[in-house]
C-alpha cells in the first residue's frame, strides 16, 4: 500500500494465538507516514464520490465486480418464483428452474423493458408476462411466440445472467468479467451446515460505505451500545458466556488505541483498552475486502460476521451472521434473533425493513435512555448503529468531517480500498479475492502490553481448507 498506518505499537503475547488465528500470503507493517496525515483531513468530494459509487463502469463498481457477493438467503428461494435482488445498481432477479438451479437474471426483459419479476417460471426458464418470451438460466432467449414459425431471431436475444454458487445458506453472486471469476467463497461461515449458522439480510438507507466503517469502528462501543452490551445474549458480547470484567472495561475505558496490520484479505484492525496496571483488553476485528467483517467474540457465544452490499448508491444490504463451527444453534438462540438479537433484527413481516426505523425513530425510548438503561435509547444493537448510520444522510458527506486518533482504522481502510481501486485498474492482484485469504477469525483477550507485531513473528498456522 502506498499509505499505511500503525499507531502506538504495543506486543500481543502469543496466548493470543489461541484466540486469534489468520492467514495471509504477503504482510506489510502499517506505519504513519505523510500519506496517513493527508488522510486524517477532510476527503475531498471527489475521492468520496470514488468510494461510494458502485454503479457499472464506476471504479468502485467494477471492484466489488471482482468477488462473489451475496446476494440472498437459500429460505428466500425456496422454489421458482422469482424474487427482486437489485445489487451494485443493477435490477436483478433470482428464479430457480424446473431442476431447481439457481439463477440471478437481469429483471427487464428485452423485448419492451417488461419486468420479469411478474413473469412465469416453467420448463428450462422464465416467460415473460407482456408476450411469452422465454429466457433460461444461462440469460439465453429459448422462444419468442409473437415470431413466424421457422423463425431464428431469439438466437441473437440474450440478457445478462450472473454466475451463483450456494455456500452457508446463501446464494452468492459474480457480476464480473468472466474470465476473472475467482473460485467460490471460502470464509469459514460459508463453508458451515446450515444448522450451525442463523443469516438474515435487511435493507439500510444509506450506502454501503458508512455502514461498513461503523462495523471497523470499535471506538464507539462504549458510547453508542452503552448499556445494551451489558444485557445482549446474542452478539458474544453480553450474556452467562462472557466475562463480567470485558465488559467493565468496554465501558469504563473509552479511548482504545488502533493498530493494524495489512493483510492478504484486507485489515486486521487491533483495539487495546486498558484492563488493569499490567494487562490490556484487545479486541480484534478482521476486514476482508471489498466488505465483509469478522467480529470478535468472547467467552463461548457465538462468532460473528457481517457484509454490505451496495443495492445502490443510496442503499445497501446489511448481512448479519451468527455461527457455530463445531455445533448447531439451539432453538432458543434462533429464537432470540429472530427477535433482535446481536448482528440481527425483527422484521417486517414478510419485508427486509426492521420493525425499527427511520419512521419511527428506531423505537427511541426517552426515559430509558435516561434511566441509563442505554445510551441512546434504542433498544436494539444493530438499530442503534443504522440510527447514527443513516443520520450521516444517505451518502455521508466526507469533505466535512474533523477525524482524530480513534478513526485510524476507518482511515487505513480507506486508503486499502483506494489503493485497490487502483490496483484493480492496472491488472495487479487486490486483497480478498483468494478464498485461502477469506479465513480469518477475529478474536478478544486481556493480556500484557505488547504488540502485533510480535504476535506476526509468530503466528500459527492457517485455517484448514
Amino acid at each position: 500500500m502506498a499509505a499505511i498506518a500503525h499507531c502506538y505499537a504495543r506486543n500481543l503475547p502469543s496466548s493470543i494465538l489461541n484466540m486469534l488465528i489468520f492467514m495471509s500470503c504477503s504482510r506489510q507493517w502499517l506505519s504513519v507516514d505523510q500519506g496517513m496525515q493527508r488522510w486524517r483531513k477532510s476527503m475531498r468530494q471527489t475521492q468520496n464520490e470514488r468510494l461510494t459509487r458502485t454503479d457499472p463502469g464506476t471504479p468502485m463498481g467494477d471492484l466489488f465486480r471482482r468477488y462473489w457477493l451475496p446476494a440472498l438467503t437459500l429460505a428466500e428461494l425456496p422454489d421458482a418464483d422469482p424474487v427482486r435482488v437489485p445489487l451494485l445498481g443493477e435490477k436483478l432477479i433470482a428464479i430457480r428452474d424446473s431442476s431447481g438451479r439457481a439463477a440471478i437474471l437481469q429483471e427487464a426483459c428485452p423485448h419492451r423493458q417488461a419486468s420479469l419479476y411478474f413473469g412465469l417460471c416453467d420448463d428450462g426458464g422464465i416467460r415473460c408476462p407482456y408476450h411469452g418470451w422465454k429466457f433460461d438460466t444461462d440469460g439465453n432467449c429459448l422462444d419468442i411466440p409473437g415470431e413466424p414459425d421457422g423463425s431464428t431471431f431469439h438466437e441473437q436475444i440474450r440478457i445478462t445472467a450472473y454466475p451463483t454458487v450456494q455456500r452457508g445458506g446463501v446464494i452468492w453472486v459474480y457480476m464480473g468479467p468472466p474470465d476473472q471469476q475467482p473460485e467460490p467463497p471460502a470464509f469459514e461461515w460459508a463453508t458451515l451446515p446450515v444448522e450451525n449458522l442463523f443469516v438474515t439480510r435487511r435493507i439500510q438507507d444509506c450506502n454501503y460505505l458508512q455502514t461498513m466503517e461503523g462495523g471497523l469502528d470499535s471506538s464507539h462501543l462504549s458510547w453508542l451500545h452503552g448499556g445494551t452490551i451489558l444485557t445482549d445474549t446474542v452478539l458474544g458480547i453480553g450474556g452467562s458466556g462472557t466475562d463480567s470484567r470485558v465488559l467493565d472495561i468496554i465501558a469504563t475505558d473509552r479511548k482504545p488505541v488502533y493498530e493494524t496490520l495489512n493483510t492478504a484479505g484486507g485489515l486486521l484492525l487491533g483495539a487495546r483498552r486498558n484492563a488493569d496496571e499490567t494487562n490490556y483488553y484487545w479486541r480484534i476485528t478482521q476486514f476482508i475486502a471489498p466488505c465483509f467483517n469478522i467480529i470478535a467474540p468472547t467467552g463461548d457465544l457465538t462468532l460473528n460476521a457481517q457484509a454490505w452490499v451496495p443495492l445502490d448508491d443510496q442503499r445497501c444490504w446489511s448481512w448479519a451472521v451468527n455461527y457455530y463451527v463445531d455445533k448447531p444453534l439451539s432453538a432458543a438462540e434462533r429464537d432470540a434473533m429472530r427477535k433482535g438479537g446481536g448482528l440481527h433484527v425483527e422484521f417486517v413481516p414478510g419485508t427486509h425493513q426492521g420493525v425499527a426505523n427511520h419512521d419511527n425513530d428506531y423505537l427511541l425510548d426517552r426515559p430509558a435512555q435516561r434511566r441509563g438503561e442505554s445510551f441512546t435509547g434504542i433498544p436494539s444493537f444493530t438499530m442503534q448503529d443504522a440510527a447514527v448510520q443513516e443520520s450521516q444522510g444517505v451518502i455521508a458527506d466526507r469533505t466535512l468531517e474533523q477525524l482524530v486518533s480513534s478513526d485510524n482504522g476507518i482511515i487505513v481502510t480507506r486508503m486499502l480500498l483506494q489503493q485497490a481501486i487502483e490496483d484493480n485498474r492496472s491488472g495487479k492482484p487486490i486483497p480478498g479475492i483468494d478464498p485461502k485469504s477469506q479465513r480469518p477469525r477475529a478474536g478478544s483477550i486481556i493480556a500484557p502490553e505488547q504488540s502485533l507485531e510480535s504476535l506476526d513473528k509468530s503466528v500459527l498456522e492457517p485455517l484448514s481448507d
